[in-house]
């Protein structure tokens, strides 16, 4: 059974992953439990950021503001066809799995076949868009052009629509990064490693030049798109949804404070929309790489996680949470709960006259709920049950506020006696780091048995 565009059907890889595969090709089918489980290591996925309709004369749009990327404990789908081109590689990076002298099996896509995947699993309403990786094949040129090829099929032959989010190799022609730009809605490049020095010691092959020079040139091109945008309100957009990095973290000696510290230069810098941190797994068994014996540090990564929030929303500064005399992060604590237990002396926080980013700074007042305060106390005085209501979580903020000058119970501004019943709070450290553990899923995996799940961020 065909379609109109000549495209053989796809069996659902999810729900008739026992039934034969009749209608496709086992070297296809091979190539996406290959690729699509080679693609778990690239955390730089995100939610889309970029609301265009579709123009009805093709499929998919980029409306939803929330795009799923893993099955997780409470039902969400996968809703990004998450893959690599190819796994192929001609680099030697000591943390890479796919690095060229791993001997694991390889495999690479053609650009039909990857518009056809996406396709295919778009109609049948499992994905809303396609996130493309991919390893370095023959020169960054040649793969580049590759990706190309596949964003330019789905939008023109297949009129797709949809969000596509895309890489952009360093070291390719700029020329072909641009044109990728112009038809996908983000792009990212990987710094890969916190500093230079780790790049060299650990990525030979690869500099940080040449890796800072496609995000400039993302960032120019973006403001410049802005600026014809303004006089030609057709003119094409150009990753109108930004561009992205991601970081390893913990194969390298780098504290908390040197990454977040180059997290911050690529925010000021670069204009990037997310920095993604991802915890070190030892795929590669590489003796160069250090022995983790207690797993990868995914506490460390969610505390890393956290603090990016508190710089791109709550107004801090990575020298307001850590310095060079303590330049780690206290893993049993977020960040904000750890900054207000050692600036005790602006505390308490009068609820009726404190502004926004003073409320922003409050343990358990996340940026929704100070809002909320804000416009409800212009008509009203506030008290507990109100700010409950609002969604102040109350077993964090009690500590550190007042409401018509009253605190909710007795309590004594003492870091320590504070620091106690913070740490009796169980939701500080998330439930999946706790008990059953992090993975992400695979296309294939069962969902319906122990789904993967995602970290969640709280403040």
């Amino acid at each position: 059974m065909k379609n109109s565009a000549n495209i053989t059907l796809i069996p659902d890889p999810i729900l008739q992953k026992s039934s034969p595969a009749t209608h496709l090709s086992p070297t296809i089918m091979e190539k996406l439990t290959i690729l699509a489980d080679a693609a778990k290591y690239d955390v730089a996925c995100t939610s889309s950021g970029v609301d265009r309709r579709g123009d009805g004369m093709g499929i998919g749009n980029t409306k939803s503001c929330g795009i799923c990327h893993s099955f997780s404990a409470d039902g969400r789908c996968v809703s990004l066809l998450k893959i690599l081109l190819t796994n192929e590689c001609i680099f030697n990076c000591s943390y890479c799995q796919n690095n060229c002298e791993n001997d694991i099996p390889r495999a690479t896509f053609t650009p039909e076949e990857i518009c056809a995947l996406t396709i295919e699993f778009y109609r049948r309403n499992y994905i809303e868009g396609l996130f493309l990786s991919s390893g370095i094949i023959k020169s960054p040129n040649y793969t580049m052009d590759l990706i190309y090829q596949v964003v330019c099929r789905l939008r023109s032959f297949y009129r797709f629509q949809g969000y596509i989010h895309v890489k952009a190799i360093p070291g390719a022609d700029p020329l072909l990064i641009e044109k990728a730009g112009f038809l996908a809605d983000r792009m990212s490049v990987n710094l890969e490693l916190p500093t230079h020095r780790a790049l060299k010691e650990l990525a030979p092959c690869k500099s940080r030049r040449t890796i800072l020079r496609p995000m400039r040139q993302i960032q120019n091109s973006i403001a410049q798109n802005k600026n014809e945008l303004m006089l030609y309100r057709n003119a094409p957009r150009f990753t109108p949804a930004g561009q992205s990095t991601q970081m390893i973290i913990g194969a390298t000696p780098e504290n908390d404070y040197q990454i977040m510290s180059v997290a911050e230069g690529l925010y000021q810098n670069f204009d990037l929309k997310r920095v993604f941190y991802s915890a070190f797994v030892n795929v590669s068994q590489n003796p160069n790489l250090p022995v983790l014996s207690g797993g990868p540090p995914l506490l460390r990564e969610h505390r890393l996680y956290q603090a990016d929030w508190l710089l791109r929303y709550y107004h801090f500064t990575v020298d307001e949470l850590l310095s060079e005399d303590r330049p780690n992060f206290n893993v049993y604590l977020d960040p904000k709960c750890d900054w207000a237990l050692r600036h005790l002396e602006i505390f308490p926080i009068e609820i009726q006259t404190a502004d926004y980013r003073t409320l922003l700074r409050v343990p358990g007042i996340g940026a929704k709920s100070a809002k909320r305060i804000v416009a409800a106390r212009r008509g009203s005085t506030l008290d507990f049950c109100d700010l409950k209501k609002i969604g102040v979580v109350l077993k964090r903020a009690l500590y550190f506020i007042t409401c018509s000058g009253h605190m909710m119970y007795p309590t004594k501004l003492d870091e320590d006696y504070i620091c106690r019943n913070l740490l009796s709070d169980k939701t500080q450290i998330p439930k999946e780091l706790r008990e059953e553990g992090y993975r992400q899923l695979s296309l294939f995996d069962d969902v319906s048995f122990g789904g993967g799940k995602h970290v969640c961020i709280s403040m």
